[in-house]
């Protein structure tokens, strides 16, 4: 009932800043979002759009053509998916501030991240931007412009002498920024909702809010994706943007990309927490307020860190909270809905998974995924560092030097090539399976990451002990 209430708009974030999918995989997973209750897509495009003209160097060697676009955005709506396009316009504007041409308009001069809120040309860039993405879209209802997390807003130069004239304040400037990108979209595209993250808002008095105007230009989304959410404080805040003038609001959650920046695995308890807290804030607040609430799934904290956990490999957590939301909490009864679509025999919400298979799209790479992670490094580890052979007969001194005692190898030569042969058949699997979701670019950056420090460090060794052999003989 409860779902029926507030969170009738479901959207699931895809975030392609990081190991983006291949265009055809994504195709294939867009039923199974339906399936599971998703009403929409939230699209964050980052550097996978395809840009052309002077926008042409915010293009990724991987960014998916307009022709894969144009399919894919023809699927979603034959599957009834709503499409909501995100694109950055004040804070985390690395991918496009890196660039040397762009990086005369940076708010501060070393950082990429900002964009000078100062320069006719910031406007007019934000706006080429907004304009490459809406002409690929059809019939859009709204369209996210991002805005969360403005770090050092107010310390570049113009800034500083901005801040210095009476009335001034860092909240004004970043306020009236959000409010020209906004107008600038009202007047192009007066039938789009502009959607903005509200962590830049939350702390602003109400009269600020209200006289800036940006109230009735944009919709706020608020985001939290802790387990422990304060219900309370959302549901004060929710009331604190109505009384400033906001006709409507947004929640949003977390079903993966928030519990480490490095994370592999996904804990599906905790985001099941996260979401079943935000179900608990819609109850209390009046349905014609909230417009719907769209679920995260970070795949990098910003455009210069890690991977966190594969799409892939979140798609049980995605599953679960998708279900949760659309049956108003979790039961026993969702916990078998979701088995049976995804095809797993048993789902585990407090551990990580085991490493048993599903039948969704992607699920080898769940499994393999979940064996690299629980038992490559601390295979390598006990084989290196906790047997008192390898420890006392085959030590880094003895390596460099060539040194073994021919009965000692016996101990455990045998060991170190079959777990490095039992590690590079799984890792083959992985690639393998990778490949078919994945760029190669990505397949990389996550071998890199997760897979190549362990095996490496067990590669070595093998071949150590092989020179030291011949060494001896």
């Amino acid at each position: 009932a409860m779902a029926a209430g507030g969170l009738r708009q479901r959207l699931v974030h895809l975030d392609l800043k990081g190991a983006p999918p291949r265009a055809a995989y994504l195709g294939q997973v867009l039923p199974l979002l339906r399936a599971l209750g998703a009403t929409g897509l939230l699209l964050e495009y980052e550097d996978t759009f395809p840009y052309t003209g002077p926008l042409e160097p915010l293009r990724a060697p991987h960014a998916y053509s307009r022709q894969e676009l144009r399919e894919l955005l023809g699927l979603a709506k034959e599957q009834g998916l709503e499409v909501v396009p995100l694109v950055q316009s004040f804070g985390h504007m690395e991918f496009v501030l890196k660039h040397k041409e762009f990086a005369h308009l940076r708010e501060v001069r070393m950082f990429p991240n900002a964009l000078n809120p100062h320069k006719e040309e910031s406007r007019a860039l934000v706006k080429a931007m907004i304009d490459h993405v809406m002409a690929l879209h059809e019939d859009l209802k709204w369209f996210h412009i991002g805005c969360d997390e403005v770090y050092y807003l107010g310390e570049g130069e113009e800034s500083k002498q901005w801040l210095q004239q009476q009335e001034n304040t860092p909240e004004k400037l970043c306020l009236s920024h959000i409010k020209a990108v906004a107008s600038c979209m009202a007047s192009s595209y007066p039938t789009v909702t502009p959607i903005v993250w509200d962590d830049m808002l939350r702390g602003i008095s109400e009269e600020t809010l209200a006289e800036s105007g940006v109230p009735q230009l944009v919709q706020p989304m608020i985001w939290d994706y802790a387990a422990d959410l304060d219900v309370e404080s959302k549901v004060l805040l929710v009331e604190k943007y109505r009384r400033c003038g906001f006709s409507k609001v947004w929640f949003a959650s977390a079903f993966k990309g928030a519990t480490g920046v490095n994370q592999s695995l996904t804990l599906i308890g905790h985001h099941l927490q996260n979401h079943l807290q935000w179900l608990k804030v819609a109850s209390s607040t009046p349905t014609d307020v909230l417009q719907g609430i769209a679920l995260t799934g970070w795949q990098r904290y910003d455009h210069f860190s890690v991977l966190c956990e594969l799409f892939p490999v979140a798609i049980p957590s995605l599953a679960v909270c998708l279900q949760a939301l659309e049956n108003g909490g979790y039961s026993e009864t969702v916990k078998e809905n979701v088995e049976k679509l995804l095809g797993m025999p048993n789902l585990e919400i407090d551990t990580f998974m085991s490493t048993s298979l599903g039948t969704f799209p992607g699920s080898t790479i769940l499994t393999l995924v979940t064996q690299v992670s629980f038992y490559l490094k601390s295979s390598v580890d006990e084989l290196l560092e906790r047997n008192r052979y390898v420890t006392g007969w085959f030590s880094p001194y003895h390596r460099k030097r060539k040194i073994i005692h021919p009965i000692i190898m016996h101990h455990f030569q045998p060991d170190a090539i079959s777990l490095l042969s039992k590690w590079n058949a799984v890792v083959q699997d992985l690639q393998a399976a990778m490949e078919q979701v994945f760029h190669n670019s990505t397949v990389e950056e996550w071998m890199e990451e997760n897979v190549h420090p362990s095996l490496q460090k067990l590669q070595q060794v093998v071949d150590d002990l092989d020179k030291a052999i011949k060494a001896q003989t």
